[in-house]
């Protein structure tokens, strides 16, 4: 998708708008969201909301990959920690609230150095290169990448956080959280259709041919994997492994993944960098999240224990009335 992006210079709303449409298909098909008990107004309003923010996610996220590249794009998703920690410090007790504040403080650290480029061969302190080279392509990287590039997918992030806590409170009450996933999905679709005509009537309009051209691989990739997968597995990591999003176990396994795609891809990686990042995000996450994921362990005991509801969540066999 960014090489996609970059080279051929396609509209990111278009393309975004040319892999939800597919995927919300997919999803209506596979869940049957009218089939059933009936869905109240309390679990699809929120549903249909959660989709403008998945739009709105989508559209930042993929303005910020261009200039920022799929490692920083990536990472800056789990500044959504910080929404949480922000609204942990004025919740949490007087003794605890230094450590929140730690924890805030080293992942922004964490931010500023992605911003920097310490993940990137180029601009890395740690980086082997030659000084010709290194002001070369940092010339070219100050001029594709600057604080307020980094703030669009520091902002998707944060948006990211936001519709996961939604789909969370809806679907632990009702436990139909494939079904509203494909209404969440199908109204981003909407919502980001007269988004894409815009871009096409604007495109037209003054004298641009707008063009999309067609890569399977990047079509299929963003489907498959960026959209349809992504979402099973997230189930299977929360529900199963009991390992949510913003937390250091699911950096460190997103961690290993960019690395052997960054080396596989020959991108501009610095490994010495990207660790010393992950590090940092990783001790401010596991400080900024230990009372949390305290208390969250503990209810999981209790809930595996009484009925196994996080379980019947996922599970989606026959014999569960539906």
């Amino acid at each position: 998708m960014y090489r996609y992006l970059n080279q051929t210079g396609a509209p990111v709303v278009l393309f975004l708008f040319c892999c939800l449409m597919p995927s919300s298909i997919i999803f209506l098909i596979l869940h049957h969201p009218w089939k059933g008990r009936a869905l109240s107004n309390q679990q699809i309003v929120p549903s249909l909301i959660n989709g403008v923010i998945t739009a709105l996610y989508f559209i930042l996220w993929g303005q910020g990959l261009k200039p920022c590249g799929p490692l920083r794009a990536i990472l800056s998703e789990y500044s959504g920690a910080v929404f949480g920690v922000l609204s942990g410090v004025l919740y949490v007790r007087r003794g605890h609230v230094w450590q929140k504040v730690g924890g805030l403080i080293a992942m922004l650290v964490a931010l500023f150095f992605l911003s920097q480029g310490w993940a990137t061969s180029s601009l890395s302190p740690f980086s082997s290169k030659d000084s010709t080279e290194i002001k070369e392509e940092e010339v070219l990287l100050a001029q594709a990448l600057g604080l307020l590039g980094m703030m669009m997918p520091v902002f998707a992030g944060i948006l990211s956080a936001l519709r996961r806590v939604i789909a969370r409170r809806v679907s632990l009450k009702n436990q139909r959280k494939k079904r509203l996933h494909a209404i969440t999905i199908t109204s981003a679709t909407c919502f980001l259709f007269p988004l894409a005509m815009w871009d096409l009537v604007i495109g037209t309009s003054s004298g641009k041919t707008v063009e999309l051209p067609f890569s399977v691989w990047a079509f299929l990739s963003t489907i498959a994997f960026g959209i349809i997968l992504i979402f099973y597995v997230d189930n299977i990591a929360e529900q199963r492994l009991h390992m949510v999003f913003s937390s250091p176990r699911h950096l460190m396994v997103a961690g290993a993944c960019i690395i052997v795609m960054e080396i596989a891809y020959e991108m501009d990686f610095s490994l010495p960098g990207f660790i010393v990042c992950c590090l940092v995000l990783g001790f401010g996450i596991f400080e900024a999240t230990s009372l949390e994921r305290s208390k969250k362990d503990s209810s999981i005991k209790s809930e595996d224990q009484s009925n196994g509801v996080l379980d019947s969540d996922f599970d989606t066999s026959p014999i569960l009335p539906i």
